[in-house]
């Protein structure tokens, strides 16, 4: 299957050859080659030192370029990103020569990713460079990869005034439309109708009604159930956030976004599972109506939460629509959520950690990741920390004083909700780039997402 020409370009007579070096074979691969690369490479000083862009010319034109690709010490995340200096490729299409198709995949992946642009309110120069899409690569699961991470980016990247509750329906009514999936939501004060109490809770305050979207797909095969926390703005509710905190709250749906580009994915590929995806989308507002602290509220799945910072709202919307998808157990659950400050603390922003109970799905997760460079870190579920979630006032405390192990503990809160799953993983991603790097502008990211979407296939025996 080719590639679709808005990401890729279609072969052609015309491309110029571009090579993939290693510093360490670059003096034998030069000498393979004629005086016209030879002498450009002693002039640019290139020795296929990490993204160095060779660049030969004849009348005035490109006939062949090299990218260097490091040696074994260069680190992982850039050697995947080697195409960081693809703005300065002259504008032109390449085809890349004499690589595994493991690691044409690779660089393919990386360029393409290189030349996202969110471009809503402001136009911007993308590269001109244009790649064909490499021999030997699934082209479909390559292309289903960009477009589900292009979708994450957009959907993070766009701010809250048009990226609210109702506008993150259309977007998921938009995705399931492509894919021919069924999607109902409720909404506003049908939420208490039909017992989700905590998403209401958390949402009512707005002027736009909070929301649990459902979305299905997918008639055979294993069942795949994905949560995505989607608080569209959060202010801290009444523990208000100070300002350097409210800045980049726009992503908090970041949840959300992840597991719309993973549904994307899977979609697109035709994997042959049963999925259900549940968002619980709302904005945390301030309001006359606003949920406070020391309100005690009863979840769906009957458990009692007292409200001790109403900040920590995340872990309540998602706590319903975990209950929801438990009740009907699936054979895999997957929770995203930009949850904890305290995630980035112990990991970066480079990192997204991940729970587990089940050693086996953990270990899957790693390698998966670790083969496409898609790093990820489990982080302990220690049980002795469960008594810090018990108020003794109400079964669960929402936010445990004392700001030891932030994220396991919100962990621990979301794994109370979740009794009939036995395979169950929570991811706290970031979901943001604080500064540009290669294949990843500034801005929203997926974290996690391409190491489960190469995971499924060994975690469902598909």
């Amino acid at each position: 299957m080719p590639c679709k020409s808005n990401i890729f370009a279609q072969p052609s007579s015309q491309a110029v050859p571009l090579y993939l070096i290693a510093s360490g074979d670059a003096e034998n691969w030069l000498r393979t080659q004629g005086s016209r690369v030879q002498n450009s490479a002693t002039s640019q000083s290139w020795n296929g030192k990490l993204g160095q862009i060779l660049c030969v010319t004849k009348n005035g034109l490109p006939i062949v370029a090299a990218i260097g690709f490091g040696d074994a010490t260069a680190r992982s995340r850039n050697r995947f990103g080697a195409v960081a200096n693809i703005a300065s490729l002259p504008a032109t299409i390449f085809e890349i020569l004499d690589q595994s198709p493991e690691t044409a995949q690779d660089f393919a992946l990386g360029f393409a990713l290189s030349k996202y642009q969110f471009t809503r309110y402001a136009s911007s120069a993308a590269p001109k460079a244009e790649l064909i899409c490499p021999a030997g690569v699934n082209a479909q699961k390559l292309q289903a990869i960009i477009e589900g991470e292009f979708l994450t980016r957009d959907l993070i990247n766009t701010p809250a005034n048009d990226m609210g509750p109702d506008e993150l329906e259309a977007a998921a009514r938009d995705l399931a439309d492509e894919y021919g999936a069924q999607i109902s939501v409720v909404t506003g004060q049908d939420l208490i109708a039909q017992n989700f109490p905590m998403i209401h809770a958390v949402g009512r305050a707005s002027l736009r009604a909070p929301r649990l979207i459902d979305m299905t797909w997918g008639a055979t095969g294993p069942n795949l159930t994905l949560v995505g926390k989607g608080v569209c703005f959060d202010t801290g509710g009444l523990n208000i956030k100070p300002g350097s905190s409210m800045g980049l709250m726009k992503k908090d749906m970041g949840g959300a976004a992840h597991v719309m580009g993973l549904a994307k994915m899977i979609m697109a590929t035709n994997m042959p599972v049963q999925l259900r995806m549940l968002i619980p989308a709302v904005e945390n507002a301030i309001g006359g109506d606003a949920f406070r602290p020391q309100d005690i509220l009863t979840s769906r799945k009957g458990l009692t939460v007292e409200i001790n910072n109403t900040d920590a709202e995340g872990r309540l919307v998602l706590a319903d629509a975990l209950a929801l998808a438990d009740e009907t157990p699936p054979d895999l659950m997957i929770c995203m959520a930009t949850l904890t400050g305290a995630a980035r603390v112990a990991v970066g922003p480079d990192i997204a950690p991940y729970f587990t109970k089940d050693a086996s799905l953990g270990h899957s997760i790693a390698t998966a990741a670790s083969s496409i460079d898609d790093p990820v870190w489990q982080l302990p579920l220690h049980a002795p920390y469960e008594a810090m979630i018990e108020p003794g006032i109400a079964d669960l405390d929402n936010a445990p004083a004392g700001g030891f192990a932030g994220a396991t503990t919100a962990a621990l809160f979301l794994h109370r909700f979740v009794t009939e799953t036995t395979r169950f993983v929570h991811f706290d991603c970031y979901g943001w780039q604080p500064n540009a790097a290669p294949a990843r502008p500034k801005g929203g990211v997926g974290q996690g997402t391409r190491a489960l979407f190469q995971a499924l296939p060994d975690l469902l025996n598909l």
